[in-house]
């Protein structure tokens, strides 16, 4: 495992990063959902949180190492396909949405999940939200990304089987404090 030089930041995603985000988005499959860059565009666009991690001794953001992570946490009342955030959204609107947090591959077990997640409960604080959802995938396996959301607190509040029942997934919600 490879690690940053210097410690991560974190900072906002952009359109311009769309073409990176898919590559990660896709060396993570089928932890994450496999997406096009054209969803992935629309998705920077609607989140609530859009932000990357990157490695502080590659600042610009061209540099093809910049972002080792993301994440992208949608929020309530979205016209949004997703029979996860559906299922979310059936709950009621104080939540925040964990629609994918990825983290490079060379990248994990560093820590920057956590950094990421970080950022996410302090904008659902900031918004006001009461809890953060998120899913993980129970087939196909995912038992690390199960092991690390309990580490972080989240709590199985559901299943759920979807894409024709190709998939079923674990509906993890984690309450957040007020600020």
């Amino acid at each position: 495992m490879s690690s940053p030089s210097a410690a991560p930041a974190i900072r906002p995603l952009s359109r311009s990063d769309v073409e990176r985000l898919v590559a990660l988005n896709r060396a993570a499959v089928p932890a994450v959902n496999d997406i096009d860059e054209a969803e992935m565009s629309t998705l920077v666009g609607q989140a609530q949180l859009a932000v990357a991690v990157v490695d502080a001794a590659h600042p610009d953001p061209a540099h093809p190492d910049a972002v080792l992570g993301f994440v992208l946490a949608l929020p309530p009342g979205l016209d949004y396909a997703s029979e996860n955030y559906r299922w979310f959204s059936e709950r009621g609107e104080g939540f925040l949405y964990v629609d994918r947090i990825v983290v490079a591959d060379g990248h994990r077990s560093a820590g920057l999940g956590a950094v990421l997640y970080e950022a996410v409960f302090a904008a659902a604080r900031a918004g006001g939200a009461a809890e953060v959802d998120c899913e993980v995938n129970v087939e196909p396996p995912n038992p690390g990304s199960l092991a690390f959301h309990a580490r972080l607190g989240f709590r199985e509040v559901g299943r759920q089987a979807t894409k024709g029942g190709s998939v079923v997934v674990a509906l993890l919600a984690r309450e957040v404090a007020a600020p």
